[in-house]
């Protein structure tokens, strides 16, 4: 697992060995079987995680017990509710495995260790987390005023690997539409390909 995430980060950023056993020493490999539990809502996080394999999510349940998702992480993607992580606060959402996952785990001690990596390090970790907010306004604006075809389509292009691989309920999920709805949508968008 860790040999998976020095090349995800040698293909983006410098890095030494020493950079990376700094860094590997923070994270903890971990398997996560599906549905396993890694962050429950209310609860004080202790770990994000990058996933190496597998897939999580991140979703809140609404008071009419409703699941809402609000992200997916396939491979090569990072998945944390930072601020409770950070801040050592109630999570603001919970995260779990869709599919059996090898992730590697960390805390807020990985945040801290960054500053030691270099200057690299720091505008990377810090363009992807500019990347998760505009990714997330993005999301919210379209949730709020894009018609859910739209929405279907920018999920395909977000996550080209799931469609296939994840149950229609959870796209549904995550586009705040019906399973219903969501068949149709596909069958329409089939029937103008053909």
């Amino acid at each position: 697992m860790l040999a998976h995430l020095k090349s995800y980060l040698q293909a983006k950023l410098p890095l030494t060995d020493e950079q990376f056993a700094t860094l590997a020493r923070t994270l903890l490999p971990r398997e996560l079987k599906r549905q396993q539990t890694l962050v429950r809502q209310g609860e004080v996080g202790r770990y994000g995680a990058f996933v190496t394999q597998g897939c999580l999510r991140s979703f809140v349940v609404d008071r009419k017990g409703k699941e809402h998702v609000l992200q997916f992480a396939p491979e090569n993607w990072w998945i944390a509710d930072q601020h409770g992580l950070i801040h050592h606060e109630p999570a603001l959402f919970s995260i779990d495995a869709l599919e059996d996952s090898r992730v590697l785990l960390f805390g807020p001690d990985f945040y801290q260790q960054l500053p030691q990596l270099g200057p690299p390090f720091q505008s990377f970790f810090y363009e992807l987390q500019q990347n998760s907010l505009q990714a997330m306004q993005k999301r919210l604006i379209a949730t709020l005023s894009a018609p859910a075809e739209e929405r279907y389509l920018e999920f395909i292009r977000t996550y080209p690997s799931l469609a296939q691989r994840l149950p229609q309920r959870l796209i549904a999920a995550y586009l705040g539409i019906t399973p219903e709805s969501l068949s149709r949508i596909r069958k329409e968008l089939s029937r103008g390909e053909g």
